[in-house]
């Protein structure tokens, strides 16, 4: 079928078969369809949706576009997990060393800052050597030595869909739940997994500011993610509060060594990680339901097996060798650090938490363009929670700062994001639901 076709039908909101999405993916990868003919697409998938089996077959086709892993031969199950995006969201850190510590295998292939969010890539890249952007060969190598890699988009997985995206991007496309699904499964399928798990954050830190958004969006990619033959389930998390205590990109890795080493672990950020984790070892068969994975998981956090995995994995990728035992060494620091005091003493009642992501973006630790320079010594540490009592010796958080000027601009704007009253308020929960097959 004429590309022009496959749009109408979908204007009209008529089906359409896979055979003809796939051609449209196809053309799409090699050059046969334009990318005027795919922004029409995606406009009219934007206002008249996907079915499930539409949904599917554009997944499988984004991830047949490009390189397939296969991990035959491993001595355990492949598996990942995605997040939706948050503020302070440093769990890939911590949840791919404890699952491949638990006998998985984690080919984790994650993403840089998007908007207001963090991105796993830009805290790995705070990590001096490491290799954000290996080859496959390495990719493949790391995994089986160390049991987990964590990395960006290669040009051979799913290159389709980073052509989509970027039309997307262009117009006014991203919301869509439909491509929001194929994009984050295209990638994640062509990882050749056997289970995934998916972090799907609402409130006012997420993508998804309603817990109803989330849980359309979790359904949809559980749904086509299963559809597509991958085991895969579903937490929405709360977002209404940074996730850890930390907001940048270095001090989200110092932060996730502490964790990891048992120095400092957030309450919340534990339980999110932990929850995640016991899900997929549940997933993968190697735990026989979550509550005996939670057991499993948090015993290799505190056997140490969980840290000691992840500086193997730091180092097979460039990295320090000592880099856990020594972090302060290696990461570097923002020359103005001070303290951000509230602007009059109580309890913490609400936090905008957007607004604190967007705080660390103008400091320099995101990209208010793409062709922007990061700054990963930047962000906030220290960031009270909701219910917390500040005043006198306990700031809101501590600003990393490349200047006074930056610091200034950031002390306004973290006071902004803060309403502090006398009303007690509990801290937000962190796991709200479950979605998935188990």
């Amino acid at each position: 079928m004429l590309p022009q076709e496959i749009i109408r039908r979908k204007r009209e909101g008529q089906p359409v078969d896979p055979a003809d999405i796939a051609a449209l993916v196809e053309g799409l990868t090699h050059g046969s369809v334009t990318e005027g003919q795919v922004a029409a697409f995606a406009m009219a998938v934007f206002f008249r949706g996907m079915s499930r089996d539409e949904s599917v077959a554009l997944t499988l086709a984004m991830r047949d576009s490009g390189t397939v892993l296969d991990w035959t031969g491993l001595e355990g199950p492949v598996l990942d997990k995605h997040s939706t995006g948050g503020i302070g969201d440093n769990v890939s850190l911590m949840l791919a060393p404890a699952i491949a510590a638990c006998g998985g295998f984690v080919p984790m292939i994650s993403g840089r800052g998007l908007g207001h969010s963090g991105g796993t890539l830009d805290k790995l890249d705070s990590i001096p050597g490491y290799a954000t952007q290996p080859d496959i060969e390495t990719f493949r190598r790391v995994v089986e030595e160390a049991g987990c890699a964590i990395i960006g988009q290669t040009a051979d997985l799913a290159p389709a869909d980073k052509r989509f995206y970027g039309i997307r991007d262009v117009t006014a496309t991203v919301e869509s739940v439909p491509l929001i699904t194929a994009s984050i499964l295209s990638k994640k399928l062509a990882a050749g997994l056997d289970g995934l798990v998916l972090d799907v954050k609402t409130g006012s830190g997420a993508f998804m500011a309603t817990l109803e958004s989330a849980r359309d969006l979790a359904e949809s990619l559980v749904g086509v993610a299963n559809g597509a033959g991958l085991k895969t389930s579903a937490l929405i998390t709360g977002m209404d509060e940074p996730l850890a205590s930390a907001a940048g990109n270095a001090v989200e890795v110092a932060n996730a060594v502490d964790y990891l080493t048992g120095r400092h672990r957030d309450a919340r950020l534990h339980e999110v990680v932990v929850s995640l984790a016991a899900e997929l070892l549940a997933l993968g068969g190697l735990a026989d339901d979550a509550e005996a994975g939670r057991a499993k998981v948090e015993e290799a956090y505190a056997s140490g097996r969980a840290a000691e995995t992840f500086g193997r994995m730091v180092k097979a990728l460039g990295g320090p060798g000592d880099f856990v035992e020594r972090p302060e060494a290696y990461l570097k620091k923002a020359p103005v650090v001070r303290p951000v005091t509230a602007e009059h003493a109580g309890i913490v009642g609400a936090i905008d938490t957007r607004a604190v992501g967007v705080a660390v973006v103008e400091l320099g630790g995101g990209r208010a363009r793409a062709s922007d320079t990061i700054d990963h010594t930047v962000g906030f540490t220290g960031l009270a929670g909701l219910g917390s009592t500040v005043g006198g010796d306990a700031p809101l958080a501590m600003v990393h700062a490349r200047n006074e000027a930056h610091a200034a601009r950031a002390e306004a704007a973290l006071r902004s994001a803060y309403r502090v009253g006398d009303e007690a308020a509990a801290p937000s929960a962190a796991v709200l639901e479950r979605i998935g097959p188990l």
